[in-house]
């Protein structure tokens, strides 16, 4: 393939590859991650102005995005969200949620074992499993090294 095929070739591929979106969808992930978290700040902030400690203010704030994740995974608006505001939706412990309760949607008419108990940690199970490893192996490094 000499230079001017070459140069032909990369002219035909430009004229039908999409433009490039990334600038848009990392504004669009910057603007809905930050969006759930200024939401959870504002729930721990009401929170902690009605007395609640610091430490039960953030397990009831955790406690209503994950609830409120999980709605909205079952009423199909979570998956919505995520197909525009893509890795904005993943990252805040909401996308956690989603990625356990969607395959729990998703397999239920197969029944509790087979369906939901078999498939609710069909994503979020590997994650977990590494995160407990990780954890006991850090602990013993700290046992250890202390």
């Amino acid at each position: 393939m000499n230079t001017t095929e070459k140069q032909r070739y990369q002219e035909m591929v430009k004229a039908v590859s999409p433009g490039s979106t990334v600038g848009i969808n990392c504004l669009k992930a910057f603007l809905v991650g930050g969006s759930i978290c200024a939401i959870g700040q504002v729930i721990y902030n009401i929170l902690e102005a009605h007395n609640f400690s610091r430490d039960d203010a953030g397990l009831i704030t955790a406690g209503l995005l994950i609830i409120t994740a999980v709605l909205l995974t079952a009423l199909g608006l979570y998956n919505k969200l995520g197909k525009h505001a893509g890795a904005g939706s993943v990252v805040p412990i909401t996308g956690f949620a989603n990625a356990i309760a969607a395959p729990a949607i998703e397999y239920k008419k197969e029944g509790l074992v087979l369906g939901i108990g078999a498939k609710i940690f069909i994503i979020a199970g590997p994650v977990i499993v590494y995160g407990v490893m990780a954890s006991v192996l850090v602990g013993l490094v700290y046992y250890f090294v202390r």
